[in-house]
């Protein structure tokens, strides 16, 4: 019984001494293991915060520039065919996107050489593709930047642990594994944030590429329908 008794301390001491398991049930919950990141974890989640956030208003802002009626240049067509321009322009006007923006500028500009139209649409097409872009920078800055936070914060609790082996005689192999096992969780942390806001920022560059090519169909589009007359 004595033997027993002390085989059952000598175990709950072992658990106990489990790096990270802050409340000595034996295994490190998901809570503890992000807690034993120390204060590099602050960073980490606000980084991880933004991206979150940057990415869906983007997603969002991007997906209501994508919005367009199919027929939007067919009945810009027909009304300039016809010479209503009042009317084209107001479709243009009362549409809330990039590419009956840039198609509003070419018919304010119309009676104008089409190099000086095709030039003034050009512009605001580059404003546009700036507005799209807003914001898509701060993806990048994570991507990059969450890794190596993650990487500085299991150097710093490396040093705090070889430093505390080097003070201390009560260190074991087991604990020492242990600490080096929870230290590792900022670098996994940051590659894992990094990872996602990596992916996010090239999705959102591919939905906007695809924005830019429909701008550039409708502008050459429009700048035929212009051409037609002559032909």
């Amino acid at each position: 019984m004595i033997y027993l008794l002390q085989l059952t301390d000598s175990l709950s001491k072992t658990v106990s001494q489990i790096p990270g398991d802050r409340n000595g049930d034996g295994y490190i919950g998901f809570g503890e293991l992000l807690l034993t990141g120390g204060w590099i974890m602050i960073p980490l989640g606000i980084m991880l915060l933004m991206a979150i956030y940057f990415y869906f208003e983007r997603s969002l802002a991007i997906r209501q520039a994508s919005r367009l009626d199919a027929n939007f240049m067919n009945i810009i067509r027909d009304q300039i065919m016809t010479g209503n321009l009042t009317a084209a322009r107001n479709l243009a006007k009362n549409t809330n996107n990039p590419v009956a923006r840039v198609i509003d500028k070419g018919l304010q500009r119309i009676g104008k050489p089409i190099d000086s139209i095709e030039k003034s649409m050009n512009n605001i097409a580059v404003l546009e593709m700036y507005s799209l872009e807003k914001n898509l920078g701060v993806l990048a800055v994570v991507s990059k930047a969450a890794p190596i936070f993650g990487f500085v914060g299991t150097l710093v609790g490396m040093m705090q642990l070889f430093s505390g082996i080097t003070s201390s005689a009560e260190f074991t192999p087991a604990s020492i594994a242990g600490g080096i096992y929870t230290k590792l969780i900022t670098s996994i942390a940051g590659l894992l944030i990094g990872l996602a806001a990596y992916l996010a920022y090239n999705y959102l560059n591919t939905q906007i590429d695809k924005a830019a090519n429909r701008i550039e169909s409708a502008t050459s589009d429009f700048l035929d329908i212009l051409q037609e007359p002559t032909r």
